[in-house]
């Protein structure tokens, strides 16, 4: 009797291991799926609300201008010489803006915006931002939630819109990509400032 009551604790321990293991493991599987999830979900966004349009650097193949591969949402290439603007036709009752051929870089009556580096490179993209400063400053339109606005062309009002989730899904996505070092240069304020 007493072997059989021995053997029975044991399995019983064995199962509550056993148990205890399992779900372990599944959690931290879970996790990983439902992170996994959150980036697709975010480069779903991303991609519809066409970001690498402005943030992405161009590169321009017998097809015609695409998308940097090596430099996604990098932001506007740090090396690109940037034209002059032509002033005399800014104003409210002339042209409201110029972008030059990559789209990385608009002049308005604003001044001048340059895309952002969205990738999470410490130095210069958002790779020091907490998901708290990207909704921050999503839905302030401002540079975590109390740096400089956030400039035309960026559709900052219709962003702000979207649910915290969503934007949280964009944020773990920026956050999965390559690093890319890309120092963007500051805005230039409108001559008249």
């Amino acid at each position: 009797m007493k072997l059989r009551t021995v053997i029975s604790k044991n399995i019983k321990v064995l199962v509550v291991f056993i148990i205890f293991l399992s779900q372990y493991s599944f959690t931290e599987e879970l996790a990983e799926v439902k992170n996994e999830l959150l980036v697709k979900r975010g480069e779903t966004l991303v991609l519809e609300w066409g970001c690498n349009t402005c943030h992405s650097p161009k590169v321009y193949t017998p097809e015609g201008q695409m998308q940097d591969p090596r430099r996604l949402l990098s932001g506007h290439p740090a090396d690109s010489v940037h034209p002059k603007i032509p002033d005399e036709l800014l104003g409210t009752n002339k042209w409201g803006g110029f972008f030059t051929p990559d789209l990385t870089s608009w002049a308005g009556t604003w001044g001048v915006s340059f895309a952002a580096n969205l990738t999470p490179d410490k130095k210069t993209g958002i790779g020091n931002w907490t998901e708290q400063d990207f909704l921050l400053t999503m839905k302030t339109g401002k540079r975590k939630g109390t740096g400089r606005k956030i400039l035309p062309p960026m559709p900052i009002h219709q962003l702000a819109q979207l649910s915290d989730d969503d934007l949280k899904s964009i944020y773990a996505y920026l956050m999965s990509l390559k690093p890319v070092e890309n120092k963007v240069p500051e805005f230039i304020p409108p001559k008249n400032q």
